[in-house]
């Protein structure tokens, strides 16, 4: 495990110093449930997570794809190895002295699923709001406020839509929801997975005020699929901050526990 760790913690490239420079640490991450594989060689990827999430080192970590429980997968792997988390995911995969926030964004036969804050910095009230666009996608925002530094930062996880349309709505539904909860002279990020794979979304996220977090040049932000990165699926976009440092951990430690890899930024006030 210790050694897992310490690879996986050294494929991570180096961001700069953060302490000296009161620099917010920010990771986002589909963890595609905890699982990967199809039928006999579905294999459990949730105790790898912990590893990794811990190795990213960050002060937030947006989760998106997080089980809070499935009974089918729980029996499935109650008897490997290390076996199912008793708790939710959110909570067994948030290192030692992390809060946690978890809101279930969609209902299936066997469980549920959302999207995640972990945070080694103290929360105020979590809130969510619905923002499915049909039937068929059960979409959310997960809303916390975080004290940092004597400043709160507004955090929204998010995990858009398949389609285009759906993807602008669900903008607009940010909008909305950002006007009526957060201070306009508040920081705000919001992170996760947009699957915005034609690059579209930039211009009417800039249209409600939120840049997209970039440091380095265009290829070094593609998180999916996570053994060759083509899409920059995952991603930052703030108001009020700015983007002093950004990366994506790879190797094969990274590329085998999601489909997706994480995206690091680190954010310092605007």
């Amino acid at each position: 495990m210790v050694r897992r760790a310490t690879s996986l913690a050294s494929s991570r490239p180096a961001l700069p110093n953060r302490q000296a420079r009161q620099v917010l640490r920010v990771a986002t991450y589909n963890i595609h449930k905890g699982v990967r594989g199809l039928g006999p060689a579905k294999r459990l990827e949730i105790h790898n997570l912990g590893l990794g999430i811990e190795a990213l080192d960050a002060d937030l970590v947006a989760l998106q794809e997080v089980r809070l429980y499935h009974q089918r997968d729980a029996l499935r792997f109650e008897r490997t190895l290390l076996g199912w988390p008793e708790q939710g995911q959110a909570e067994f995969l948030a290192p030692e002295g992390y809060a946690v926030a978890y809101r279930s964004n969609a209902v299936t036969r066997g469980g549920e699923h959302g999207n995640a804050l972990l945070a080694r910095w103290p929360m105020g009230d979590i809130g969510h709001h619905d923002v499915s666009d049909h039937r068929f996608e059960q979409r959310g925002l997960l809303h916390v406020p975080v004290l940092w530094h004597g400043h709160t930062v507004h955090a929204v996880v998010v995990h858009f839509g398949l389609i285009h349309a759906s993807r602008v709505r669900q903008v607009e539904r940010l909008a909305e929801f950002i006007a009526a909860t957060v201070p306009a002279d508040a920081p705000l990020l919001v992170a996760g997975d947009f699957n915005d794979w034609g690059e579209r979304l930039d211009e009417p996220m800039a249209a409600i005020g939120l840049s997209r977090a970039r440091h380095g040049g265009p290829l070094a932000q593609r998180t999916f699929p996570s053994r060759v990165p083509l899409f920059a699926l995952d991603r930052v976009y703030l108001r009020g901050l700015r983007c002093v440092g950004s990366s994506v951990p790879r190797g094969a430690a990274w590329a085998r526990m999601s489909d997706h890899l994480p995206l690091l930024v680190d954010l310092a006030l605007a």
